[in-house]
């Protein structure tokens, strides 16, 4: 089920006005917001019919701590109830906690936030290259085998699945066992395991016979980017101490 809402500027709940009173023209004066369900109850792809990433790749976050590269991601996790952003080249999946408010009372907030974000004209993703995953890149080590795998995902898995506010990220091939890591609305969804098997595994069997099965694992870009936080909190940490 899809819904569009058309956002004004200037609307009472959140005004613009400078110094003198008056409103103050912004680059988006209206948006449209096109939400669409995803096969996870608690997550919602919002596509805001503008190119969200100025290059072609996603970002996974999964905490406001993760997200210290994305000015867009901090932003929706301030909003209560939100737990998981993901954002891809034309679309932004939000995640909330399935014990918190619904989403007809989150979804105004998330278009307000999403629309305040693009009118600021902040970079959605402040270092493009400093956490990226470029999991299907063909290797010069990679066998006959892992070069189908990937190649399937990206021609036929990834974007059905992307369609769905989600990504499938590839981790390893080994002993015909495919490593998977889940993102975005796949993280959590209810049915990510019945997609998992019955959908990806029986293609990957069907097109690369060596493959026996496919497991989901932990999606390792999403440490990285906590750890990375982690060690940036710790050096200005350790220059305040210095200082004193």
């Amino acid at each position: 089920m899809h819904s569009i809402l058309k956002i004004f500027r200037a609307s009472l709940r959140h005004p613009r006005a400078d110094q003198f009173g008056a409103w103050s023209l912004q680059p988006f004066r209206t948006m449209f917001i096109q939400t669409q369900t995803t096969p996870n109850p608690n997550s919602l792809k919002f596509v805001p019919g503008i190119q969200v990433l100025d290059h072609i790749s996603t970002y996974d976050f999964n905490s406001i701590e993760s997200a210290r590269i994305s000015p867009l991601a901090r932003q929706l996790f301030k909003i209560e109830g939100v737990t998981r952003v993901f954002i891809a080249t034309d679309f932004i999946s939000v995640t909330k906690d399935d014990n918190e408010q619904p989403w007809n009372l989150l979804k105004p907030d998330i278009f307000a936030c999403i629309m305040d974000f693009f009118s600021s004209n902040q970079p959605v993703i402040l270092d493009a290259d400093s956490i990226t995953s470029n999991d299907t890149i063909i290797n010069p080590d990679d066998d006959e085998t892992t070069i189908m795998i990937k190649e399937l995902l990206d021609t036929r898995i990834r974007p059905t699945v992307q369609e769905d506010g989600g990504d499938i990220r590839f981790v390893s091939f080994e002993e015909g066992i495919v490593k998977l890591a889940l993102q975005g609305s796949c993280s959590g969804c209810p049915s990510s395991s019945v997609t998992l098997k019955n959908g990806i595994e029986n293609m990957m069997q069907f097109y690369v016979p060596e493959v026996i099965s496919v497991e989901a694992v932990d999606d390792e870009i999403s440490e990285m980017q906590k750890k990375v936080f982690e060690e940036t909190e710790q050096e200005l940490s350790d220059g305040t101490e210095k200082e004193k």
